[in-house]
């Protein structure tokens, strides 16, 4: 379980700690507020414990600076500096916390002049299960897009092709357990199908036939990555998911089943983060979660300049709330609009 990330003037943060839920983390504010760069950190440094990669190799290929140059993660400022990141977590293998810290300057180029300390080799040695969905769908695309990615250098940030090799993993053996079982069963009722791949492509197979990925709304398409990644065994107990704005093109109508999933994915213990920038998303939370859930809501906000932020297990006593500000806004806008048409 992870237990907290610490920045210090690494990209958009001079200093910042985020005690996080072991359940379900939901991080909201402006853009420009770190929000999807909490998310990167996060994956990078849980992905090493399998991929056996630096976390220095890692987190240069999931943020993609430019010129591949690791010390431009370092907030800027004209004198030279120090940043970092650290992510502490529990194994309860070893009944012990964890911490893993990646240091660099901002005249830092290589990965391998970067420094990593902390519990480095301990980290290494107790694997965890993570996955990274990005905002753009990468599911129609998946062949040639892998293919490109292992013979060239192209500029996508590595999440890209990490979340087509999660997808294309082999079922588990044995029966499906009837917790994972009934995730499914929703998501296929959601979709009308279960998802297919032939030739590394992927079908919506119904009654009606088989529908390739091209051809498919892409909000019915990120249902289908949720059926792969629980079909596939990536989402069990003790998995990470990031999650960077599940509501992108998707129905509003929609969220209310991928919030479903989520919270019951969170109930069978995969600790979750992700950003939004929607009302809809912060509602359906709020409307079906259990007391017994583990929720906290993450407000992200600039105070002079710098990022802060504020968190809360309470819908309510999101402060500030800048969906909820805007969404308020629309319907005083809406009022005025209409009670200024009573006097015509």
């Amino acid at each position: 379980m992870l237990e907290k990330i610490k920045f210090e003037k690494f990209t958009a943060f001079e200093s910042l700690e985020i005690p996080l839920s072991s359940g379900i983390n939901i991080f909201i504010g402006a853009n420009g507020t770190g929000k999807t760069h909490i998310l990167k950190a996060v994956y990078a440094t849980c992905d090493i414990t399998k991929s056996q990669k630096s976390l220095a190799e890692k987190t240069n290929r999931v943020f993609l600076p430019f010129g591949e140059q690791i010390g431009r993660l370092v907030k800027r400022a004209r004198a030279s500096r120090t940043g970092y990141f650290e992510l502490t977590r529990r194994v309860e293998d070893i009944d012990k916390s964890l911490t893993i810290r990646l240091s660099l300057t901002n005249h830092t180029k290589e990965p391998e002049k970067a420094t990593i300390s902390g519990t480095h080799k301990q980290w290494l040695q107790h694997p965890l299960e993570s996955v990274y969905i990005p905002v753009k769908d990468m599911m129609a695309n998946a062949p040639g897009f892998r293919s490109l990615y292992n013979l060239r250098n192209i500029h996508f940030e590595e999440v890209y092709a990490d979340i087509i090799d999660r997808v294309f993993l082999g079922s588990l053996r044995g029966p499906t357990d009837s917790r994972r079982k009934k995730l499914l069963d929703i998501l296929q009722r959601s979709m009308d199908g279960k998802i297919i791949s032939k030739n590394e492509e992927f079908f919506l197979k119904n009654k009606q036939g088989e529908l390739e990925f091209t051809l498919l709304a892409e909000g019915i398409r990120k249902l289908g990555l949720l059926w792969l990644l629980i079909q596939n065994g990536i989402l069990l107990n003790g998995s990470i998911l990031c999650w960077d704005e599940p509501e992108a093109n998707l129905n509003p109508k929609l969220m209310r089943t991928v919030v479903e999933i989520l919270l019951e994915l969170q109930r069978l213990g995969v600790q979750i983060l992700l950003t939004t920038h929607d009302y809809v998303v912060l509602k359906e939370f709020d409307l079906q979660a259990k007391n017994t859930d583990k929720l906290v809501f993450h407000s992200l906000y600039r105070n002079t300049g710098e990022i802060e932020i504020a968190s809360t297990d309470n819908y309510l006593n999101i402060a500030p709330n800048v969906i909820d500000d805007t969404f308020g806004d629309i319907v005083d806008r809406e009022i005025k609009k209409s009670m200024a048409n009573l006097g015509k």
